[in-house]
C-alpha cells in the first residue's frame, strides 16, 4: 500500500545549481538539504520545506517540463505569489481548479511549477474570496 510521496524529482542542465539554489531556497524560502556522498557526485540538488522534498537532477540532455509538475500548497498564496514576482519571476494565475486559488510559475530552467491552496481554507463560513475577477490576461503578474 503506498503511504506518501517522498519526493518529486524534476531535471535541471549540466552546471545549473547555484541558480536552482538561488531559486528554491532564496525564492521558494526552501532549505537545501545535502545529497548522500555517492549521489553528490552526480550533481544536482535537494530542497525540503516541511513535508516537502524536491530534488533537482542533473540531465545531460535537458529539456524542461512544460507539462508535467509538482503542485505545492501554500498558505497565503497572494503574498506568495508577490514573493515569487519580487525576485522576477512571472506568476499566471489560473481559475480552472474548483475550490482553490491557484497559479503557475516556471523555475529559473524553465520547468514548471503549480501553486496552490484551496479556496475556503482560513476563510469564515459565508466569505467571499477577495482576489479581483479580473481577465486571466490582466491577472498575469510579471
Amino acid at each position: 500500500m503506498l503511504a506518501a510521496v517522498d519526493h518529486v524529482q524534476l531535471a535541471a542542465p549540466p552546471g545549473s545549481e547555484q541558480l536552482l539554489r538561488g531559486f528554491y531556497a532564496d525564492v521558494l524560502g526552501m532549505t537545501e538539504v545535502p545529497k548522500p556522498a555517492v549521489l553528490a557526485a552526480r550533481g544536482g540538488c535537494w530542497f525540503e520545506a516541511g513535508a516537502v522534498r524536491l530534488h533537482l537532477g542533473i540531465e545531460a540532455d535537458f529539456r524542461p517540463a512544460r507539462k508535467a509538475h509538482p503542485g505545492l500548497r501554500v498558505t497565503g498564496i497572494e503574498a506568495y505569489a508577490a514573493r515569487l514576482v519580487a525576485y522576477g519571476a512571472t506568476v499566471t494565475w489560473d481559475d480552472d481548479l474548483p475550490g482553490h486559488l491557484r497559479f503557475y510559475a516556471d523555475d529559473p530552467v524553465g520547468n514548471r511549477l503549480e501553486f496552490l491552496e484551496p479556496r475556503d481554507r482560513g476563510l469564515p463560513k459565508g466569505s467571499a474570496d477577495t482576489r479581483s475577477a479580473t481577465p486571466e490576461s490582466d491577472r498575469s503578474l510579471e
